[in-house]
């Protein structure tokens, strides 16, 4: 901690510890309605710009930003995708998504998204967002002056806000969830017992939507970032060393696993991303304790494979926002079913990744038992017209009433 006085303490009705997608939505929506709040951000504004992250969103999310005016270039910018591909045992199976659920996905990596809601916060509103803050603290937060301090990067000074509530958006890693007492908070955590190798190639895409690759040797799969990019994955061992994959054994891998009659080549290219990400899940239960309310990856994390973290994050903080100006008109009910109401959905979602995890990594699983059965669920999905439909309407996500 800074031995530097703490400068008088300042007051706002809402502090937002987080300038992710969950905590830019909540301050967008707060200062739009007149609510008072501040926006705390560890990292720079140009490095949550920047930071790499994957960009599949919900429709139904889409539909609720542009509701509240968060979506326009959105909408202008980013491409839809209504398929994917199964390959597996060198064919391929192409499962019709929109056609099924009447749904798409929208494709916008988080950077771009992050990037608007700053904007429309920041710029346009004149949001009060303070960004590379440090020794972010939380005090009193079961009490009805709850406050959070923080370090100035550049004079040295401590600043303490005392609010009414704290939104506490600030990820895995974040102070908030650490503020909750450990015994009122179940933390319950779920390891799928793969590692996905996670790459960015300088090279288009050689499919225009999403494509599942099944394959005794290892999961793989290629999504379309732009004409220009794509997003690859491997499945390694858990702990696997990056390192060890030289830009040849990438290559000669993702040809092997996604390979198919009728397929196009995959196009090689420089590599510029390679990070291994170990599958794994947690929830907290609840996701509210005091004057604190938790949003996104601090309340919970979902594996990427379905592709289901942002939307969660979003969702929540569309909850968050509206139940807090509620408040201000009188009414707490969205605060006092906020947890509930929230991890109905992330129970939901982390059910349908297990689900589809257990699908796509069975046949390298080494349990003959898990590979049958993973491929009797994959062929009765593409065999049953009403099994198709309800994956479709999972894999693109079930609307919420926002």
């Amino acid at each position: 901690m800074s031995s530097t006085p703490s400068l008088p303490p300042t007051r706002t009705r809402v502090a937002i510890v987080g300038a992710g997608p969950a905590g830019l939505t909540v301050a967008n929506l707060l200062h739009a309605a007149g609510v008072d709040c501040v926006l705390l951000e560890a990292e720079s504004r140009e490095f949550i710009e920047q930071r790499p992250r994957a960009g599949f969103m919900e429709e139904w999310v889409v539909d609720a930003l542009a509701r509240h005016g968060l979506a326009d270039r959105l909408l202008e910018r980013a491409p839809t995708q209504g398929e994917f591909e199964f390959r597996f045992d060198g064919e391929r199976h192409t499962v019709r998504t929109a056609e099924l659920a009447g749904r798409r996905h929208f494709v916008y990596p988080q950077p771009l998204l992050v990037t608007d809601l700053v904007a429309s916060y920041v710029d346009h509103a004149g949001g009060d967002a303070r960004f590379g803050v440090r020794e972010v603290r939380l005090h009193d937060i079961d009490g009805d002056r709850p406050a959070v301090s923080y370090t100035d990067p550049d004079t040295g000074d401590r600043h303490r806000i005392e609010c009414d509530f704290i939104a506490g958006c600030d990820g895995a890693r974040g102070v908030s969830r650490e503020a909750i007492p450990a015994d009122r908070a179940l933390l319950t955590r779920h390891d799928h017992g793969v590692a996905w190798l996670a790459l960015l190639a300088e090279a288009p895409p050689s499919a225009d939507g999403v494509v599942f690759g099944i394959h005794e040797r290892g999961f793989g799969a290629q999504m379309a970032r732009s004409p220009q990019v794509t997003r690859y994955y491997l499945q390694v061992p858990p702990g696997e060393d990056a390192g060890n994959w030289s830009h040849r054994r990438i290559w000669d891998e993702l040809h092997t696993r996604l390979g198919a009659a009728g397929a196009a080549p995959l196009t090689e290219g420089p590599l510029i991303e390679r990070v291994v990400l170990d599958m794994h899940d947690y929830v907290v239960e609840p996701m509210a304790y005091g004057r604190v309310y938790l949003a996104g990856d601090s309340a919970h994390l979902v594996a990427p494979i379905a592709a289901k973290g942002m939307n969660l994050a979003i969702h929540d903080a569309l909850l968050l926002g509206e139940a807090l100006i509620a408040h201000y008109e009188g009414d707490d009910s969205g605060l006092d079913g906020y947890s509930q109401v929230c991890l109905r959905r992330v129970w939901q979602y982390l059910e349908f990744s297990q689900w589809l995890s257990y699908v796509l990594h069975g046949a390298s699983s080494g349990d003959r038992f898990q590979a049958g059965t993973a491929s009797a669920r994959l062929r009765r999905l593409l065999g049953s017209e009403s099994a198709a439909k309800a994956f479709a309407g999972l894999y693109l996500g079930e609307e919420a009433d926002l």
